[in-house]
C-alpha cells in the first residue's frame, strides 16, 4: 500500500466536524466507486488495517466497508489533494460495493475499459507483495535475464503457430508472449503508456 508523504497531510481542521470526503475509486478499473467521510481516525485505522474505514456520520462511529457484508475494500493507495481537504484512495473492490448489491453506489457496472491496463495493475501488484505460489512472482524472483528469455521462447512459440493454421493455439502463445513482455516492462520499471507514448510520436512525429 503506498501513501502519500506525512509530510503533506490532511488538513482536518478544515472542516468544522473533523471530516474530510474520501472518494474510493477501483485501483484496476479507475472506477469511482463510492463515496465516504474520514477523520483522522478512520485515516489511521484505514492505513494500518488496510481496509477502507470510514466515519459514520448516522452512526457517529468508526465504520469499516464490508464489516458486516464482508464486501471489504482493500487498500492499494491513498491520495491527497492539492488543498489538503479531500482523499482518493484506490483499492480493489471484494465484492459488490453499495449496500443495494450494485458494483458502485451509482448503479454503474464495474468493468475495465482495457484489459490489458488491468493485467499491467495485477502484474505490478504481483511485484509488489510477491505472493507464495504466484507464477508472476517466481518469475520476477528469477531475475530481468530468466523474464527475457522467457519472452524470447514465447516469441518463437508464436512465430511457428503463425505459420501453421490453428487459430487457437496462435492465439494461446500470442497471450502468452503479451503476458510475459508485460512482466519484463514491470522488472524494468516501464508502464504501457511509456511504450505507447513511443508509438504515439512515430505516428505523429512530435
Amino acid at each position: 500500500m503506498a501513501y502519500q508523504s506525512e509530510s503533506n497531510p490532511p488538513n482536518f481542521e478544515k472542516s468544522a466536524d473533523g471530516l474530510l470526503p474520501a472518494v474510493v475509486q477501483d485501483a484496476g478499473t479507475n472506477q469511482v466507486l463510492m463515496l465516504g467521510y474520514m477523520n483522522a481516525e478512520a485515516l489511521e485505522v484505514t492505513k494500518s488495517s488496510g481496509l477502507v474505514t470510514f466515519f459514520s456520520r448516522s452512526k457517529q462511529r468508526l465504520w469499516t466497508k464490508g464489516e458486516v457484508s464482508g464486501n471489504h475494500l482493500q487498500v492499494r493507495q491513498i491520495l491527497l489533494d492539492c488543498d489538503q481537504d479531500a482523499i482518493l484512495i484506490k483499492a480493489a473492490p471484494l465484492g459488490p460495493v453499495c449496500h443495494t448489491g450494485t458494483d458502485t453506489c451509482w448503479g454503474e457496472a464495474n468493468q475495465p475499459l482495457q484489459f490489458l491496463s488491468q493485467l499491467e495493475n495485477i502484474v505490478q501488484q504481483r511485484k509488489l507483495d510477491a505472493p507464495e505460489g504466484s507464477y508472476t512472482a517466481q518469475l520476477f524472483a528469477a531475475g530481468i535475464p530468466k523474464i527475457a528469455q522467457k519472452v524470447g521462447e514465447e516469441a518463437v512459440e508464436t512465430v511457428i503457430e503463425a505459420l501453421g493454421d490453428n487459430r487457437d493455439l496462435f492465439l494461446n502463445e500470442t497471450a502468452d508472449l503479451l503476458y510475459h513482455l508485460m512482466v519484463l516492462l514491470a522488472a524494468k520499471k516501464v508502464r504501457l503508456k511509456d511504450v505507447e507514448e513511443v508509438l504515439r510520436a512515430r505516428h505523429t512525429g512530435v
